[in-house]
């Protein structure tokens, strides 16, 4: 709830300056917006994205405590910023703003860590999330301007290669 709370905080900021933190955002190969992989999932352009959003996050952050707190904020903050590197790197010249890519982030770790890691649990998380949310899928397509598909599509990513790692890292625990 901190992180929600955090992001209407920082939305409400934004509109009471009259989007002055939208210079945050990821401008991408702009070195002065190497910030921006950080601090972009949390500027949002109206209340429906920000609100969007955070049912997201709530739900796939939500399903994702089922392991650990620890796990969860290592996950995300891995996500982030591996999502905001390729964005940065990769994307069309715009401003890419929100916490999308961290839900699609999210989303893919949810459904991947049942391939690595074949725990009931995850098998059925994983299946929850293809069944109630498998048409996120189509968010990784480009379907308009305005979104930042390449969010979508690096955050889903993003999870996959997260969930890769865990299951070495968790695997080698053992």
């Amino acid at each position: 709830m901190a992180i929600c709370a955090l992001m209407v905080g920082v939305h409400i900021v934004n509109l009471s300056t009259n989007g002055m933190l939208y210079q945050y955002g990821i401008y991408p190969r702009q070195p002065d917006s190497l910030w921006g992989i950080l601090a972009a999932p949390f500027l949002h352009g109206n209340l429906g994205h920000l609100l969007n959003n955070l049912v997201g996050l709530i739900i796939f952050s939500g399903l994702l405590f089922v392991h650990s707190l620890k796990r969860y904020l290592w996950s995300s903050i891995f996500i982030i910023a591996f999502t905001g590197v390729l964005v940065w790197l990769f994307a069309r010249s715009a401003l890419h703003i929100g916490a999308s890519g961290w839900i699609f982030g999210l989303w893919s770790l949810c459904i991947a860590t049942a391939w690595y890691d074949r725990k009931f649990i995850n098998i059925l998380i994983a299946l929850l999330v293809v069944f109630l949310y498998g048409g996120m899928l189509f968010g990784v397509l480009p379907n308009d301007p305005r979104i930042s598909f390449e969010s979508h599509l690096f955050g889903a990513i993003a999870g996959v290669v997260c969930a890769f790692f865990q299951a070495k890292l968790y695997k080698n625990k053992m």
